[in-house]
């Protein structure tokens, strides 16, 4: 890790759009409603920080060329492939900050050779502990295969809470969606983003203070919409995970599925 010391360079950030999926108001926030049954679409993003000195993937997305459990999924492209359209190689690649271990954050992690993985000490035991084996509504959201080649390698890095990965780019545990679930501050030009990733879905869920259903533990959930607003220089640089409203709220790289963020 680098001293927090050092002055923080500028990212550039980019969003890479790689699927979506045609879901329901009620998939996607706690409690039913009068509208649960409204269409919903939803986005499947990575990220991508670069800097001077760091190529950093934010989430390994999913790899089209395996099943998923999802249906309504249509896929635009690998996250791998959305990369090349950017001119990065999965060489290139010096960082992989998985949020969490959820499947549709993971698929296609084994693809980054030099890359050092970042995962949250509370996120590893849990999946591996003896409590997510008797959990079986979750079995579904863990590819086994993901998680044996990430917390297998000699290029992992476990982290404990909050901890600077580079100067102007740190990873913040915040928990709620899964056990060891952070969330990712970049220094950009336009100022400090978040990116939230699972704990933050949609910027509805900030804006009517609701969570999704698919949850750990709703206290942090909660505690989770307060931290990033407190990371995130303005409520616009808060980047959630699943919205497509990313899409239409950052200018589009012409020629390829990214948008970018700053």
């Amino acid at each position: 890790m680098t001293s927090p010391s050092a002055a923080p360079e500028a990212f550039a950030v980019h969003a890479i759009h790689f699927a979506s999926r045609e879901g329901l108001r009620g998939q996607h926030f706690l409690g039913h409603d009068d509208r649960s049954a409204e269409p919903h679409p939803t986005a499947y993003y990575v990220w991508l920080a670069v800097s001077g000195r760091r190529v950093v993937l934010v989430d390994a997305g999913l790899d089209p060329d395996r099943h998923v459990p999802m249906p309504g999924l249509a896929f635009h492209g690998s996250p791998v492939d959305g990369l090349a359209a950017l001119g990065v190689a999965p060489a290139d690649v010096t960082d992989v900050v998985l949020t969490h271990l959820h499947h549709d954050h993971t698929g296609t992690v084994a693809r980054f050779p030099r890359a050092r993985y970042v995962v949250q000490r509370a996120e590893a035991d849990y999946w591996t502990g003896p409590v997510a084996a008797r959990i079986r509504r979750e079995h579904w959201l863990c590819a086994e295969p993901d998680v044996r080649h990430v917390l297998g390698s000699d290029r992992l890095a476990l982290v404990d809470g909050d901890r600077e990965l580079a100067p102007g780019l740190g990873v913040h545990r915040v928990g709620g969606h899964t056990a060891g679930m952070q969330v990712v501050r970049v220094h950009t030009v336009a100022g400090w983003v978040v990116l939230a990733s699972d704990a933050v879905h949609f910027t509805q869920n900030l804006a009517d203070d609701r969570p999704a259903p698919i949850l750990h533990a709703m206290p942090d959930v909660y505690a989770a919409f307060d931290r990033v607003r407190e990371l995130a220089d303005a409520p616009e640089l808060v980047v959630p995970g699943h919205d497509p409203e990313v899409t239409r709220r950052f200018p589009a790289v012409p020629g390829t599925r990214a948008h970018r963020i700053a």
